[in-house]
């Protein structure tokens, strides 16, 4: 999938009860390195941030208040994760997206894409 400037966008559905942050390694390999990448404090692991800097990018993710040896965290380019979050709210916009009435995966994954193309579209 590509977002609306052509670059390529990952998706992956994982288990409602899997935490996103043992997903985001692969989620990030499957697209080109960037400059930088912004994350929440539920991304703020030492794995995540090694994958990060050994691929070129600077990761702009705020500490996690119990850890114990706090990264260098740019709050300026962080302000700039809002885009993100409001496209999840666009996404969630759409009841079954928001709500996942599908069962299987693959169903969901579709509901997702074609909910991502209709923001795109409109």
């Amino acid at each position: 999938m590509v977002d609306g400037r052509g670059r390529p966008v990952a998706l992956a559905i994982t288990a409602g009860q899997l935490g996103d942050a043992r997903a985001a390694i692969d989620l990030i390999a499957a697209v080109a390195p960037s400059q930088s990448l912004a994350a929440d404090t539920a991304y703020d692991s030492d794995a995540i941030r090694r994958f990060l800097i050994e691929r070129g990018t600077i990761p702009v993710i705020p500490n996690n208040p119990t850890r114990k040896r706090h990264h260098p965290f740019d709050a300026q380019a962080y302000k700039r994760r809002n885009l993100i979050e409001r496209m999840f709210c666009r996404l969630k916009d759409f009841r079954r997206v928001a709500t996942r009435y599908d069962k299987l995966a693959a169903n969901y994954a579709a509901t997702v894409h074609l909910a991502a193309i209709m923001i795109w579209w409109l």
